[in-house]
């Protein structure tokens, strides 16, 4: 595992500091060159075996009679439900999801900070180390830190929310927390990078002069770091509003909760008035944390934080959690219940062979849901990226690809599951193109990123040299993007494999659909179990791409 890496959503890496290890060797071209054509060999054949157990040129695999009802759904994107009663409930809806997005960002950051600071080597180093290095004791507290994190950021909301329902019932803590949780883990993992990628200049002229730990840090550190740690913050935001959608859709209400309601009555006028809200406050929220993150002066961060406090407090009022649930004795007793029930962790009713067999799907799902979304994004990033100047023509173009980019991450991956299951028969492969649709948003902006920050000197040489656009793009634009494109697909492989969770659970197979069976018969123990498995195979996606990330460099 890399030391920028994060288990379930961006990484400092990812959030624009993408630099070499200290320490780390550099490989010569041709023990580089041939890594990397082992690891497209290996690519192939995975990606050909996961097509063939999905039963692509075996079986038949997709439904023709479901493309009129596709149809109907996409041809509502002209027609939305624009009836007074209607806006007023998607309002609601859409103030409920915003909410639970917003108190769930400020706890998971208020977490972030905390054990941003306390997991961070800066933290736990000597201001004199001695002659061996750092003593054992530091050391295991900082691995100690470490591994507290990992369990909570490697399950997904979605299974955290499932988890919380049945102690909390279905008071507004189960979605808040269910955000806060996983999003405060993986907060505290990228702020303890960016605290340790900081000039230590400072924090150490401070404990040299006698400043406690904590003084050092916040006089010394943090305030170096404020513009990045509050725009990591407003793009936990934005991921926030997709995550309480999704928590909607299992019971936590707002925007979720009604397009689940208007999918199950096929009711598709309603769907787009709902969709049509959510792509409007992501893009709101996408605006924020970009136009922040272009700026990134301390004047702004701060603005922005006060902001943020207001809405903090607005959403909070709005939502009314009740916190003496926290510290009630039939919450402690729930508790006592459940985990009794969960241990210990049990095997489906297939045993360990369909618990096995299920990982399997489950990785072939995520391999080929980022081959998919990896490859329309790559296709897409160079049009989306935001042009210096250009013909209206290409102005446009690239604004209706970042509103598709947009569209298409906006749309939680249960709404794609449904739709994609009206085509193609359950089992892995819906759950693939769905997360693959889902990803190509995603990765579709990070790459746009990456041409619009691309040295363009390169191509300028070429073409002043005579060669022609094409020839000057592939030798100049390319080879300079690639090897940042082939490392967000990786970065998002390990995330899509805990997204499986949320196609799972509507049938679209992998360990999502067995966790959903085991929670519907309240076999806690089965999920449990189900959730370790996950777990365990994030566990090993991680370590493989971590090893193919490394021979990118």
């Amino acid at each position: 595992m890399t030391a920028t890496q994060d288990l379930t959503g961006l990484t400092a890496h990812e959030f624009g500091l993408f630099t070499r290890p200290q320490g780390a060797r550099h490989r010569g071209p041709r023990r580089s060159g041939r890594a990397r054509r082992w690891w497209l060999v290996a690519l192939a054949a995975a990606l050909a075996w996961s097509l063939w157990d999905a039963g692509l040129g075996r079986t038949e695999v997709i439904n023709p009679g479901g493309w009129t009802l596709v149809g109907r759904f996409w041809q509502a994107a002209a027609r939305p439900d624009l009836s007074a009663t209607f806006l007023r409930t998607t309002l609601d809806a859409t103030v409920t999801t915003v909410a639970f997005a917003v108190v769930g960002t400020a706890l998971a950051v208020a977490v972030g900070i905390v054990g941003g600071v306390l997991t961070s080597e800066t933290w736990w180093r000597r201001s004199r180390p001695p002659a061996g290095g750092r003593t054992s004791r530091l050391r295991a507290g900082w691995f100690v830190g470490r591994g507290a994190c990992g369990l909570p950021r490697g399950v997904h909301e979605a299974v955290w929310g499932l988890f919380l329902v049945n102690i909390l019932g279905r008071d507004p803590l189960v979605g808040v927390l269910a955000i806060a949780i996983p999003f405060g883990a993986v907060t505290a993992k990228v702020y303890a990078e960016l605290i340790d990628e900081t000039a230590q200049g400072p924090y150490d002229a401070l404990r040299a002069g006698g400043a406690g730990r904590m003084a050092a840090v916040a006089y010394g550190v943090l305030p170096a770091t404020l513009a990045q740690l509050v725009s990591y913050g407003f793009y936990r935001l934005e991921c926030s509003i997709r995550s309480a959608v999704i928590l909607g859709m299992i019971g936590a209400g707002g925007l979720g909760f009604q397009l689940d309601l208007s999918f199950r009555s096929l009711n598709y006028g309603e769907m787009w008035t709902l969709i049509y809200a959510l792509v409007g406050v992501s893009a709101l929220a996408d605006l924020w944390g970009s136009r922040l993150r272009q700026r990134g002066t301390p004047r702004h961060a701060r603005r922005s934080l006060w902001v943020g406090l207001a809405l903090v407090v607005a959403s909070t009022v709005r939502l009314g959690p009740d916190l003496g649930r926290l510290v009630a004795s039939q919450t402690r007793r729930l508790l006592g219940d459940v985990l009794a029930a969960s241990w210990p962790p049990s095997l489906p009713a297939d045993g360990f062979a369909g618990l096995v067999q299920r990982s399997i799907e489950t990785v072939q799902m995520s391999l080929l849901a980022i081959a998919f979304g990896g490859a329309l994004a790559t296709l897409t990033a160079f049009v989306a990226a935001r042009p210096g100047g250009g013909s209206p023509g290409r102005r446009a173009a690239a604004a209706g690809a970042r509103l598709l980019l947009l569209l298409t991450r906006a749309i939680p991956p249960p709404v794609w599951a449904l739709l994609v299951l009206f085509v193609v028969f359950p089992g892995p492969l819906p759950g693939a193109v769905a997360l693959g649709i889902y990803n190509f948003g995603i990765l579709g902006r990070l790459m746009a990123e990456v041409v619009e920050n691309l040295d363009g000197r390169p191509r300028q040489a070429l073409v002043s040299a005579g060669a022609n656009g094409v020839s000057a793009f592939a030798y100049g634009t390319l080879p300079l993007s690639m090897s940042r494109f082939a490392a967000y697909g990786l970065y998002r492989w390990e995330v899509a494999v805990r997204e499986t969770v949320v196609v799972g659970v509507v049938g679209a197979g992998g360990l999502g659909r067995l966790l959903e069976q085991q929670r519907a018969a309240f076999d806690f123990g089965g999920m449990l179990g189900t959730v370790l498995a996950l777990v365990a195979v994030s566990v090993l996606i991680d370590l493989v791409s971590a090893r193919a990330r490394r021979s990118l460099r």
